[in-house]
């Protein structure tokens, strides 16, 4: 067996004893915890005082699968450790424990995870790295809002399979570090209002980011940020470069490639498109900093139905103005194009 370790860390403006006590309280996990947003109404059993040693929680959902965590060591305000065991889509055991320590007047807490996986399987190692670091990332997250606020500005609903496109958009190509994200589409989307301003594009459309490439192992993104223009607009200079997805035909089955057809860059502008499409469909209300939860939401619903995304970029859609609409308010709707 390969053995793996992940952690991830996050400093919150409370006591050690607040965040020792919240953690350690399996009554507290159906709040903050990552592997729910996919399924909140998955059944939660928690068994013995939730804590101290030896109290189970345990949780059954179609689409989170099964599985519980069990406290083993406890060491109040420094150390808890856990057992946690998956037993649906697939049986495994792993060690979890969280590290608190006080630093610069705030509580730092470190989660880790601690596992194994067959010889045969080493080719996963770096990537389930990733997911599982992702996890801890936004949990964590969670964790220190509610901490440092009493509420959590996160709520994800499946919508569904629907019809969306086609759609154009004119945007600014990036590519950032997983890190990175969020100040590198603050500063796209600057660029590119700026930018679209001086060609006197119009503004008046859904701002929106596409996904074209996830590198798991490198961490990077590669996205473009802008804004829909509809197909009307005749004024866009023809050597933006542009980026579209075409369906080909083949045999009897359409697959979809995303097409570069590179030009000159104006204003360091691109152009990308989509047909109409089937797409699964993921509605986030809150905080952008919670997107996380809607797109792993999304995906684990998608491995669940066995629904096949084709190769167009996945997106996110704005649908209000963050300049304007307060946090708990942010409507974002994420779109999985399918076969």
């Amino acid at each position: 067996m390969l053995k793996f370790q992940v952690q991830r860390s996050i400093q919150i403006d409370a006591s050690l004893e607040k965040v020792y006590d919240t953690v350690v309280d399996y009554e507290t996990w159906t709040t903050w915890s990552p592997w729910l947003c996919a399924e909140p109404d998955a059944k939660v059993t928690i068994t013995g005082e939730p804590s101290s040693v030896g109290a189970v929680y345990a949780w059954d959902g179609e689409i989170v699968g099964a599985g519980e965590l069990e406290h083993q060591n406890l060491e109040p305000n420094r150390l808890i450790e856990d057992e946690i065991r998956f037993t649906k889509p697939f049986k495994s055991k792993s060690k979890v424990f969280f590290e608190i320590e006080p630093v610069d007047g705030q509580t730092k807490i470190t989660w880790h995870m601690q596992g194994s996986m067959p010889v045969f399987l080493f080719w996963m190692i770096p990537m389930m790295k990733t997911f599982i670091g992702m996890d801890c990332e936004r949990g964590l997250k969670m964790l220190k809002e509610w901490i440092e606020t009493g509420e959590i500005l996160s709520q994800t609903t499946i919508r569904g399979i629907k019809t969306i496109g086609p759609l154009k958009i004119v945007g600014v190509r990036k590519t950032c570090t997983f890190d990175e994200i969020g100040l590198s589409m603050e500063g796209a989307f600057c660029e590119v209002t700026q930018n679209m301003t001086q060609l006197q594009l119009p503004l008046d459309g859904q701002a929106i980011s596409v996904y074209h490439k996830m590198d798991p192992k490198a961490k990077i993104f590669e996205y473009t940020s802008g804004y829909t223009v509809p197909d009307s607009v005749g004024d866009i200079p023809s050597d933006l470069i542009a980026w579209s997805s075409k369906e080909i035909e083949f045999g009897t089955h359409a697959i979809f490639e995303e097409m570069a057809v590179r030009f000159p860059a104006v204003q360091n502008l691109s152009i990308w498109s989509i047909p109409q499409v089937q797409a699964l469909a993921t509605e986030h209300i809150g905080s952008y900093e919670h997107l996380g939860n809607a797109w792993s939401a999304a995906n684990q619903y998608a491995r669940f139905k066995k629904l096949k995304q084709s190769k167009h970029g996945t997106f996110e859609i704005y649908r209000n103005d963050p300049q304007k609409t307060p946090p708990a308010e942010l409507r974002t709707e994420i779109f999985l194009p399918l076969k």
